[in-house]
């Protein structure tokens, strides 16, 4: 019974890569985003005690969207917090990062991407590749973004801890088990519009419910064109925006299931299995030459 559980709305703004850095409508989106975020929760409903918006949602650098940021966090509502997927820059590095506003646009947290995509946000060999005109997709300086220091806890107040994940970070189980410590919750903001409509998305969709399973975590899921989705510690899906669709989501926060055995072990069972497999040939082999 999740009557009773806090709301946190997911917002789908639905741009398109090709069009999602076109200065002519990256205003468009902006305020698509800013409309769904302040638009009243359905009757009987509480107001959202979270709001998260996608990866890269913000049309410019951290350093220059104060501006930005103060108009998010009056459509939220003094109380509401809200998760933004922004680019920023710190001493000639750049980063794919996701922060965490307050009141009047107020930066509470930030988290940096750690496990970036080769060749799509940093080039292997840069300076090498360079020399051919051949830069990551999603480059702005030779040798695309830096990697940020690792997993992070935020702290989200009443609503627990969450592990934050940007876009494939959700596929590599490795990246959940090395958190500091054990979450309330996995929190994932994605663009996958570069995979068009095709399975890509489903397929990343279905990775983050196998995150969850693993952990017995809830999954909060904000994707630009889709799939946003609320996901339980058993991978069930709660609530889903549909690929391909504006809107937003308000859905109840499933509570953390107990530590499954993954979360305790990671991989070492079947590692132990692999290596008793390994011995028990080598036992036959020998014993069968003699």
């Amino acid at each position: 019974d999740l009557t009773d559980r806090p709301v946190v709305r997911l917002v789908q703004p639905n741009a398109p890569q090709e069009e999602k850095w076109d200065r002519t409508k990256a205003q468009m989106f902006f305020d698509r985003q800013v409309d769904f975020t302040a638009a009243p929760p359905a009757p009987d409903s509480p107001t959202p005690a979270l709001t998260i918006w996608p990866e890269t949602s913000l049309p410019m650098l951290l350093a220059y969207a104060d501006g930005a940021l103060s108009v998010i966090s009056d459509a939220a509502g003094p109380t509401t917090p809200v998760i933004v997927g922004v680019q920023r820059e710190e001493g000639g590095a750049y980063y794919n990062s996701l922060v965490v506003t307050g009141p009047n646009g107020a930066i509470r947290q930030i988290y940096d991407k750690h496990h970036l995509v080769p060749f799509g946000e940093y080039m292997p060999w840069a300076s090498l590749f360079a020399r051919f005109n051949i830069l990551g997709l999603a480059s702005r300086a030779e040798g695309g973004f830096s990697s940020g220091p690792g997993p992070a806890i935020l702290d989200l107040g009443p609503l627990g801890r969450a592990l934050p994940l940007i876009c494939y970070e959700a596929v590599f189980p490795q990246d959940v088990l090395s958190a500091p410590e054990r979450p309330d919750m996995l929190l994932q903001i994605t663009n996958d519009a570069w995979f068009g409509e095709w399975s890509g998305p489903y397929q990343h969709l279905a990775q983050a419910r196998i995150r969850a399973i693993e952990q017995g975590l809830p999954m909060l899921r904000a994707a630009n064109t889709g799939v946003s989705a609320m996901i339980d510690g058993a991978g069930r899906i709660l609530g889903q925006i549909p690929l391909g669709q504006a809107g937003y989501l308000d859905a109840a926060l499933p509570p953390a299931l107990a530590p499954t055995l993954y979360s305790r072990t990671g991989d070492l069972p079947v590692f132990l299995l692999l290596c008793l497999l390994c011995v028990s040939t080598v036992l036959i082999y020998l014993c069968k030459s003699r």
